[in-house]
């Protein structure tokens, strides 16, 4: 396990002259020596997540699985959490997107988590790794023709790769038509860039899928989620849609970008799989990095400090992974003991087919592009300035220019699924107008357009 060396002393906002600051350029420079202090605090410590907005950190790696397995004593439902009922929480803040509660599985507890997450789980039981491999493949090949054969063989894969990939691979496994699927991507793009009326767009865009599917349904997620015995309403089903997509996308472009900057890096160690690059990921590199939110249902003690009845106690999965008293039980523990796909009732669904994806993301990338080679060392690279996920600004890479085409064992299942859709159209907008201009097609409508050679 990678140790690096932490700040010496308390940083800037520790409890010697107020909270640890977990957001802000000096944290996103240097996460880890924070970490490394807020250990010396206890298993967890008071820090600000965002400007006045406070929550206990848990660091530990037993007491993060404490928590995450003890649902009867630690709750997600966040309409508890007393700073926000108390007026103490700002309404502008950055906290209350990640934080504030929703009607889906991560912000609910006993029957009605059950019944939610029962038919998710089922209903990605059912998507077929094989075929997921193929969509991944299609993807990453559409995302690779687009800067392969220009600009003297450079590129940027955060921005160009690993940000786009998961949104085509999940509009496709949501069965979206064109449309549809841009105006999906969109908007919770927009939503994690903070864009205004992003929130709109993607809830008309997913309320106008699941009406079509109502009339229409298909071989895909939605269809499942809608059809599953739970008999989820169409405002239940877009909001696990909603909780898919946020919980999909983000983390999966983070593990995506930092497991293919590890491979290009001078450190790593040839020959390894592209399977061991991810789960280092996962361990060293948490691309959820402190999130799950739990709300006490009574006044608790963690390492000698009273935490209060529904104050939020946040779990820090990247610190959590890099415990320093798990080092010594390394070499005994499971490749898959991490906690970046969380623990307990409220683990990750979705584990398997996240893993499958980025697998396949990194090997399609170093398969069309063999010779591809960063062009700043992993060590020098920047992150993301934010308290919720580990990912990487930018990735610059430079590389032999070539052109990727669709793959023939790919165009007969292009052209059906093009002819499925062509039947099944979306249904057009209440706003929309015979007489007005056609838009410019988005991400997705010119991925489908490309695999079918248009």
């Amino acid at each position: 396990m990678q140790q690096r060396p932490g700040i010496s002393g308390p940083p800037p906002g520790c409890p010697a002259h107020g909270n640890v600051q977990l957001y802000g350029p000096q944290f996103g420079s240097d996460p880890d020596g924070h970490y490394t202090y807020l250990r010396t605090l206890g298993p967890s410590a008071p820090v600000d997540i965002a400007p006045g907005v406070e929550v206990e950190l848990v660091t530990s790696y037993d007491a993060a699985l404490y928590i995450l397995q003890n649902p009867a004593s630690f709750v997600r439902d966040s309409r508890r959490w007393n700073a926000l009922n108390e007026g103490r929480v700002p309404e502008d803040s950055p906290a209350l997107p990640m934080m504030g509660y929703r009607p889906n599985a991560l912000f609910s507890d006993g029957a009605a988590h059950a019944r939610l997450r029962q038919a998710v789980t089922d209903s990605l039981a059912t998507v077929n790794e094989l075929q997921l491999v193929r969509q991944t493949q299609q993807s990453a090949d559409y995302l690779i023709s687009q800067f392969s054969s220009e600009r003297l063989g450079q590129a940027e894969l955060m921005a160009e790769y690993a940000q786009p990939l998961p949104l085509l691979v999940f509009s496709d496994l949501f069965g979206c038509p064109p449309e549809i699927g841009d105006r999906v991507i969109v908007g919770i793009s927009g939503i994690f860039d903070g864009t205004a009326g992003a929130d709109r767009v993607l809830g008309e865009a997913l309320t106008e899928l699941i009406a079509l599917k109502r009339r229409r349904p298909g071989q895909d997620l939605t269809t499942r989620l809608m059809e599953h015995s739970a008999q989820l309403s169409d405002e239940e089903v877009l909001h696990q849609l909603v909780t898919l997509l946020s919980g999909g996308t983000t983390p999966l472009s983070a593990t995506i970008g930092t497991a293919g900057a590890l491979m290009l890096g001078d450190e790593w160690q040839a020959g390894l799989p592209v399977e061991d690059a991810v789960s280092q990921v996962l361990w060293n590199y948490a691309p959820i990095a402190n999130y799950a939110a739990h709300y006490p249902t009574h006044d608790v003690e963690l390492g000698g400090r009273v935490v209060r009845a529904n104050d939020p106690v946040v779990i820090s999965f990247a610190a959590a992974n890099t415990d320093p008293r798990l080092a010594e039980h390394r070499e005994q523990l499971s490749a898959k003991a991490h906690l970046a796909f969380g623990a307990g009732p409220h683990a990750c669904p979705a584990k398997d087919p996240a893993f499958v994806i980025a697998v396949t993301a990194v090997e399609s990338l170093l398969n069309r592009l063999p010779d591809i080679e960063v062009r700043v060392p992993f060590k020098d690279l920047t992150w993301v300035p934010a308290p919720w996920s580990r990912s990487l600004v930018a990735l610059p890479v430079r590389f032999t220019p070539r052109t990727v085409t669709p793959a023939s064992a790919h165009s007969q299942e292009a052209r059906g699924a093009a002819q499925h859709r062509a039947a099944n159209p979306a249904p057009q907008s209440a706003s929309a107008s015979s007489s007005a201009p056609k838009a410019k097609p988005g991400l997705f409508s010119r991925f489908l357009a490309w695999t079918r050679g248009e």
